[in-house]
This record gives C-alpha cells, sequence and structure tokens, in this order.
C-alpha cells in the first residue's frame, strides 16, 4: 500500500509508536503536542487529537488536561492486556499446578528465530521446555524461547516454584502480543510428555510477546484437545 493511501490519522499514530517500540521514547516521555503534530505532517489538529486520542485507548500513551501527552509506563500498559498464566487458570478451578522441567538453556538462535526475535542470528536465546500438569495430569506441553535482552535472569529461575508466564509478566511487561491457535498431532516424544496417544487431537498455540523495545517471547504451547480449552483476552 502506497503511503498516501494510508489516512492521515494512522500516519500520526504509526510515527508515534515506531518511536515508542524502538525504545526512542521512555516511558513518561513527553510525546510532540498536537500543534507540533499538525504542523509535521500537514494535517488538522482534529486528525491528530482523533490519533492521539486511540493511542491512548491503546494504553500507549496518557494525556492529562494542562500536562499534554506522555508515553505511558509499562505496568499500565499490560494492565490493559490479558495474556493467563496457567498456575492461575488451575488455582481459579480449585486445582494444584505442578511443573515439570524438561530443559531450560542457552542456545545459538538459528536465521528464523532470529529474525522473530530481533537478533543477529547466531546470537544468545533461552529456551525452556516444560509440562504442566492440573492434579498431577498433564494438560500443557510449553516450549518457549526467550530474549535475554528482555529477561537477562530468566535462566536463573526455578520453574517448579513459578512459571515463565509469570516470570516475564514481571520482569518484562507486555506492551503487546499476537497468537495463532491451530489443531494438530503430538510428535511422538510430545505425546509421551503429555501422557496422550500420538493420535491425541491437540490444540497448539504459537504466541510472541513485545516488551517496550524487545520482542520477550516466542512460545509454543500444545494442549491435549480433550483436556483443555483454551479461553481469555488481549
Amino acid at each position: 500500500m502506497d503511503k498516501s493511501d494510508i489516512p492521515a490519522y494512522e500516519q500520526v499514530k504509526a510515527f508515534i509508536k515506531s518511536h515508542i517500540s524502538s525504545g526512542q521514547w521512555k516511558p513518561r516521555d513527553p510525546v510532540p503536542s498536537e500543534s507540533a503534530l499538525s504542523q509535521q505532517f500537514g494535517v488538522a489538529r482534529m486528525t491528530v487529537n482523533r490519533a492521539l486520542r486511540e493511542l491512548a485507548a491503546e494504553g500507549l500513551v496518557t494525556r492529562i488536561q494542562g500536562s499534554g501527552t506522555r508515553v505511558a509506563e509499562l505496568h499500565r500498559i499490560s494492565s490493559r492486556l490479558s495474556i493467563r498464566d496457567i498456575h492461575e487458570e488451575v488455582a481459579e478451578r480449585g486445582h494444584i499446578h505442578t511443573s515439570r522441567v524438561l530443559l531450560v538453556a542457552k542456545e545459538k538462535a538459528p536465521v528464523g528465530l532470529a529474525k522473530i526475535l530481533g537478533l543477529r542470528t547466531g546470537g544468545k536465546v533461552f529456551h525452556s521446555v516444560l509440562i504442566h500438569l492440573e492434579n498431577g495430569v498433564p494438560i500443557q506441553h510449553e516450549d518457549r524461547y526467550v530474549n535475554p535482552a528482555a529477561a537477562p535472569g530468566y535462566l536463573t529461575v526455578d520453574f517448579t516454584q513459578t512459571t515463565p508466564t509469570h516470570h516475564l509478566l514481571e520482569c518484562a511487561p507486555l506492551t503487546s502480543a499476537s497468537y495463532a491457535i491451530e489443531a494438530c498431532l503430538p510428535s511422538a516424544e510430545q505425546a509421551k510428555q503429555l501422557e496422550v496417544t500420538p493420535h491425541e487431537p491437540c490444540l497448539a498455540m504459537t504466541r510472541r510477546t513485545v516488551s517496550g523495545a524487545h520482542v520477550a517471547s516466542l512460545a509454543r504451547l500444545l494442549y491435549p484437545g480433550s483436556r483443555y480449552s483454551i479461553a481469555g483476552q488481549y
């Protein structure tokens, strides 16, 4: 799409978002005034006002009468997004959550993964694989890659006592997330770890999270279809 085909208010939003996601504008930093943005983009102040109102509704900026517009703090942004911690889900049902840690390691990022996480090819990436259980029954296979810049202490965490999701929400608050869900069959190894047959239909969620200037993690969460249903909101 040609830039001229993009609505003016969307161009203003994209400009502001790019400065926030790149880290050039940090939490509490002032955003240029409506007047300055209006002159920069050659549009009416009403157009700029719409862009700022929508960004405020998305939790990316805060607007205070007489104080102008500022970049929102990460914890305020994350409160508008909801990614469920499986420990909390299980606890809400009155059941007991436990986990088996199969892998926690530092590895070299291959080309595809490096591109997704914004790393150089061969750069360091943290890798964890866990099985989550509800009352002793496996309900999720979690295979996660983490950007060390977003969670430098990741490898030292005891994931039998907390979950990767909980740790990342604490140290790398969300600014955005994307996900895809598909039906699939588990690999022979996954079936063994989940204690299901290789013919058990599963749900697979691939989830990418962003915290400030960094892509924080890429996770593939595999659920036996007969034991789990996915619900929640972003």
